[in-house]
């Protein structure tokens, strides 16, 4: 049990450290727990107070890339 508690207060200090911060706080455990698979799966039930959620944006709700290339850039007629 005391190593799981080391596992997670190590991966919050790198989150706290990710975020240029020098306090853990709940959000901090909340993103390294829910990003690592182990602690995930063994936390998977838990709600961590003030924890936030993962920062997620879904596939198709991304902007699609526009191909690069000299071809390219007159080529954006419409055709019906």
């Amino acid at each position: 049990m005391v190593l799981c508690c080391f596992q997670v207060l190590e991966l919050a200090g790198n989150a706290a450290r990710d975020n240029k911060k020098n306090r853990i706080v709940p959000r901090h455990i909340q993103l390294a727990v829910r990003n690592d698979e182990e602690l995930s799966k063994l936390l998977g039930s838990v709600t961590i107070a003030n924890g936030g959620v993962l920062p997620n944006i879904h596939q198709t709700l991304l902007p699609k890339k526009i191909g690069k290339g000299k071809g390219e850039i007159g080529s954006a007629s419409q055709e019906f």
